[in-house]
């Protein structure tokens, strides 16, 4: 007998107050990585999805409503000002 074992992934919100924020800010702010060397490199190195598409540029402006993947977490770009 097989057992399928299906994670769900919850969106965790992330709240910026500005118009956009760069994803390897992004990913600082989210506290997915811990420092922004560690967000260059796996920008760089492909790891990480913007709206389900690999994205490998580290200033890539992410505005309210885009999703972020990275290491089986899914963030939400939300405005923290609502």
């Amino acid at each position: 007998m097989k057992v399928h074992v299906r994670r769900v992934v919850k969106n965790t919100p992330v709240g910026i107050t500005t118009e956009f924020i760069k994803l390897e800010s992004f990913l600082k702010l989210a506290n997915a990585v811990e420092s922004g060397g560690m967000a260059k490199n796996v920008i760089q190195d492909g790891e990480v999805f913007v709206n389900d598409e690999i994205c490998t540029m580290r200033g890539k402006k992410l505005r309210p409503g885009d999703t972020i993947r990275f290491d089986g977490e899914v963030y939400l770009v939300t405005d923290a000002a609502q």
